[in-house]
Parts: C-alpha cells; sequence; structure tokens
C-alpha cells in the first residue's frame, strides 16, 4: 500500500505521525512510504533519517495526498487540508469529531474511510489514546504549577510550598490514565492531591498505587462544588469514548473558587469538562475568565514531540501495518476491534456515541 506521512500544520504541532524506525518496518513488508519534506523536523527526524528507512521524501502536501491510498497524521484535518483529500481515501488519526461537526461533515460528503486513534477499544481500553493521554497528565500538572505563578496571573503559591507554608490542593477529575498520570506528577511537587472518579474499582485501584499525599473520592456533583474554594488546581481529565465531555464545573461554580486558581481542562479535544473552557494553543495557552486561569491546549503532547512521537508510533504501528494489509475494505472483517475506530466510511458514519454528539444518523457496520 502507499502510505502518505504528511506535516503537521495545527498550529504549534510539532509532532509527526510515524518515526524513521516505524518506516522502516512498513517498508520492509513492501509498503511504500511517502513523507513531505521536513514533516519530522519539528520531532527531531531528518529527511535523511526517513530516506535512509525506505520513504521516498516529497516536497508539498499536495504530493503526498496525491500519490497515497493511505494517510497517517497525528491530529485531525483542519479547513486547509480538506480539499487535499481524494474520495474515498482511508484516513488513520486523532479526530475527535464529537467537538467538530464541520470536520465530520466533511469526511462525509468526501466519502472519506476515517478511522480514529481516539476511538480504538481493545479489551476494555483505548490503547491510541493512553500514551498522549499520559502525556497531558503529566504536563497538566507541570502546567498547572507554572500556572499559579503571579506571573501568569495565577495566586502565587508554590505546588509544593515550604517549610511553615500551606502546598497547594489539587483536584483531579477522572481517574483514567490521565488522571492517573497528573495525580502523580502533582504529588511529586509536594502538592495535596484528590482525585475523583465514579468507578468505585479504579478508585481502590489509585488508592493503591499512588502516593500518601493523593486521596481518592467518589465523583458528584455535590463533591466537586464543595472541594473548589478550596482547590488552587483543577485538572479535568474526564472522558467518555467519542463523545462530548460532560461539563462537571460550570460558570456559575468559578465564583465560588479563589481568585487565581487553575483550571487544566486535558478534555478540550472533546470539547472540554469546564464549562467556560475554548481551546487555546501553546503561544497562547491560557486566558483568564472570572478571575480564574484556563489552561486549555488542544494538542497538549505537541509541546513535547520528541517523547510524543515516540510513543505515539510506539502505540499506533501495529494498527498502521494492519490496515495496510488488508486496506478499509477488509480490515473489520479481519481484525474485528477496528470497528470500534471506524468512524466514517464511504458517507456514513458509524461511531454511535460521536452521532449522538454531532446528532447525525449513525450505522451499523456489518461484517
Amino acid at each position: 500500500m502507499k502510505i502518505g506521512v504528511p506535516k503537521e500544520i495545527k498550529k504549534d504541532e510539532y509532532r509527526v505521525s510515524i518515526t524513521p524506525s516505524g518506516v522502516q518496518e512498513l517498508c520492509s513488508l513492501s509498503h511504500s512510504v511517502y513523507v513531505e519534506s521536513s514533516a519530522g523536523d519539528g520531532s527531531g527526524f531528518s529527511d535523511a533519517e526517513y530516506e535512509k528507512a525506505g520513504a521516498t521524501i516529497v516536497k508539498s502536501a499536495k504530493e503526498v495526498f496525491d500519490i497515497s491510498e493511505m494517510i497517517v497524521k497525528v491530529k485531525e484535518p483542519i479547513a486547509v487540508e480538506y480539499k487535499l483529500f481524494k474520495k474515498n481515501q482511508t484516513l488513520f488519526t486523532y479526530l475527535h469529531l464529537a467537538a467538530d461537526k464541520t470536520q465530520a461533515e466533511f469526511l462525509l460528503e468526501r466519502g472519506i474511510r476515517a478511522f480514529s486513534y481516539e476511538t480504538l477499544e481493545v479489551n476494555h481500553s483505548l490503547p491510541l489514546l493512553e500514551p498522549m493521554s499520559e502525556v497531558a497528565g503529566k504536563m497538566a500538572a507541570l502546567m498547572g504549577s507554572v500556572h499559579l505563578g503571579k506571573f501568569n496571573g495565577g495566586s502565587g503559591i508554590l505546588a509544593g510550598g515550604v517549610v511553615g507554608t500551606q502546598r497547594a490542593k489539587v483536584m483531579v477529575l477522572g481517574g483514567g490514565v490521565a488522571g492517573k498520570a497528573a495525580a502523580e506528577i502533582a504529588a511529586g511537587l509536594g502538592a495535596d492531591v484528590t482525585i475523583l472518579d465514579i468507578n468505585r474499582q479504579r478508585l481502590h485501584y489509585l488508592n493503591d498505587v499512588t502516593p500518601a499525599n493523593v486521596a481518592t473520592l467518589y465523583s458528584t456533583s455535590q463533591t466537586i462544588h464543595s472541594l473548589l474554594p478550596e482547590c488552587d488546581v483543577v485538572i479535568g481529565t474526564v472522558l467518555i469514548p467519542g463523545a462530548k465531555a460532560p461539563k462537571l464545573v460550570t460558570k456559575e461554580m468559578l465564583s465560588t473558587m479563589k481568585k487565581g486558581s487553575v483550571l487544566v481542562d486535558v478534555s478540550i479535544d472533546q470539547g472540554g469538562c469546564f464549562e467556560t473552557s475554548y481551546a487555546t494553543t501553546h503561544s497562547e495557552p491560557t486566558f483568564i475568565k472570572e478571575g480564574i486561569v484556563h489552561y486549555c491546549v488542544a494538542n497538549m503532547p505537541g509541546a513535547y514531540p520528541r517523547t510524543s512521537t515516540y510513543a505515539l508510533t510506539n502505540a499506533t504501528l501495529s494498527y498502521v501495518k494492519d490496515l495496510a494489509k488488508y486496506g478499509a475494505e477488509d480490515i473489520c472483517k479481519e481484525k474485528p476491534h477496528m470497528i470500534s475506530s471506524l468512524n466514517t466510511y464511504d458517507g456514513k458514519l458509524y461511531n454511535k456515541a460521536v452521532a449522538e454528539a454531532l446528532d447525525i444518523p449513525s450505522s451499523i457496520f456489518e461484517i
């Protein structure tokens, strides 16, 4: 199969979808890989490294799309890329369609066979979302701490405090991969941390494996409301695969918080779990509303592209191989778990959660 790797052009995005070693493995299976020139620069991979691995370097994104049967990306296509797609082309990337009806309508209209990383479910886990969730979770604690700094609009409290002073109080909403990573880093900085989740089994696990300065609580709106006035940082990591994130902190609730507190919305790709959130960039990561600092960067792992690109390729490569081997036409028959990754195919929407979020009819894939 002819596989295309275009350069990511979303603002402040420095990742690339495949490492040179990943390209080498695909080429060893007789696939052809076309990489846009400088696609790997942000992650520290040169064109020469890709050529040595067996890729063909092409000058423009248009050439990549024109040649390739399957496009492998990191982030969802943005408007200026829509014109590059060929009808019925295969796409494998993060899509986050529940928060982007315009993109969904484009994929349906063009008949794109779009498989998403974030909805792929295997044995009740999300293997292609987890590595980036871990990066984003660790970042969330660090960014929350940094933006507590007065120079960033924060309250001026140091996360871990020092002798004779109070430590910051951090609340983490959601105890999944991102939430666990956020809690561990925040605890490592010395903060007092509380994780909230609605899965009691997960709470038992977190209680066993997280540091002593991490407490676990069952999540209810009343519990969140009662904790907010004392929180210095709130990290939102809640996820419903494919669907919009629930709004756990409303605009009205901000008035109960201390001025200069920080909200970090890791769920922003899925619409955000704070009512006042909107997507920001690494260049302008925050805004202040009701005296509360909001950090809502939509591609957090893009800030650490070297780590993130390796982690992403480690997770996605086997699935890229399968798609290349069987094609979009047969992959779901040969690998039934890929049905969960399938979002759009030849003008039909196949993910029920996305369909409900966008109020678009969904279809059932029949093997």
